[in-house]
């Protein structure tokens, strides 16, 4: 696996109908194939051809593991988010974390609880770095 100066694993990134499913993977892990299949039915409209396909990619890729009839995640959704969140950044910001923070700051409304846990994050980062 090919990581980047931030540990984070290229093989984690998720293409949109990829994390809808280990989104319903994670809210029930772990789950027998047989019930995954009929709620990602249910709730994305996929036959189970397309479910199992889909859960046969993400096991040969580490993202997902199906053994015995069950279903559980190698990754978390945490994992996965970062992973998104680092290809943007890359791919639409330039590398750039201010450029990423200015904009989003501006894409939405902000509580000033919402600064303060940022600004709260930012000194743990801080205080982390310099041990």
């Amino acid at each position: 696996m090919r990581g980047d100066v931030y540990g984070i694993m290229e093989e984690n990134k998720l293409f949109e109908s990829e994390y809808l499913l280990c989104k319903i993977i994670w809210e029930n892990e772990p789950i027998k194939s047989g019930k995954l299949v009929e709620i990602v039915e249910k709730e994305l409209g996929w036959k189970p051809s397309t479910t199992y396909t889909v859960i046969k990619r993400l096991t040969k890729r580490g993202i997902l593991i199906s053994e015995k009839m069950i279903v559980r995640s190698l990754i978390s959704e945490e994992e996965a988010q970062t992973s998104l969140i680092r290809e943007v950044l890359d791919t639409r910001f330039n590398s750039s974390c201010p450029a990423f923070l200015a904009a989003f700051s501006k894409s939405i409304e902000m509580t000033d609880k919402d600064i303060d846990d940022i600004q709260k994050m930012l000194d743990e980062l801080r205080k982390q770095r310099e041990s």
